[in-house]
């Protein structure tokens, strides 16, 4: 078993089978819920705008098969927002989701950011347990029903991260990607 992650964009072909399984799960969650057609969400933003300089698209290939990706595009000057998380269903349970946030956050650091926003749906707890537990701020009360909301927001601060999770005496890398 050898994993690698892949810096790409979603137009690649090793994208395709995770896009149309993220599709299929946003038009089967939300169906017309938010008054667009099922899984529009998928084609609200162009590929370019998951490409350097402003964002990023990354995928984790293991023996050559993308398992698991996710993206990055400017939120503002500061801020990069993350997208498009996701696993294939037959590779859950892994952590695999957990590592595409890390990656995606050190790069977007790499890419001078200094801050990430997101957003989940309220009918995507999986995804909004990730973000609890990799240290992201709720910006709703978590006590709410989540259906009040929608859309469910998150932000983490990186150099608060990165000093939090950086051993002691070891210095945030600069280098650039």
């Amino acid at each position: 078993m050898s994993d690698q992650f892949l810096y790409t964009t979603p137009l690649d072909p090793l994208a395709q089978p995770l896009v149309d399984q993220l599709t299929w799960e946003y038009a089967t969650r939300y169906g017309s819920y938010f008054g667009e057609p099922p899984g529009a969400e998928m084609s609200r933003y162009p590929a370019s705008l998951f490409a350097p300089p402003d964002g990023n698209f990354v995928l984790l290939l293991r023996d050559g098969r993308a398992i698991a990706g996710g993206a990055f595009k400017r939120y503002d000057e500061q801020t990069a927002e993350l997208k498009r998380i996701w696993t294939d269903p037959d590779f859950r349970r892994q952590g695999l989701a957990r590592r595409i946030v890390d990656e995606l956050e050190a790069q977007a650091a790499r890419q001078s950011y200094g801050r990430i926003f997101l957003t989940t749906g309220f009918r995507q707890p999986e995804a909004t347990a990730l973000y609890l537990r990799t240290g992201y701020t709720p910006l709703f009360d978590p006590s709410v029903d989540p259906e009040v909301y929608k859309k469910l927001a998150f932000e983490k601060d990186l150099a608060v991260a990165a000093h939090l999770t950086r051993p002691p005496g070891i210095a945030p890398s600069l280098g650039a990607a």
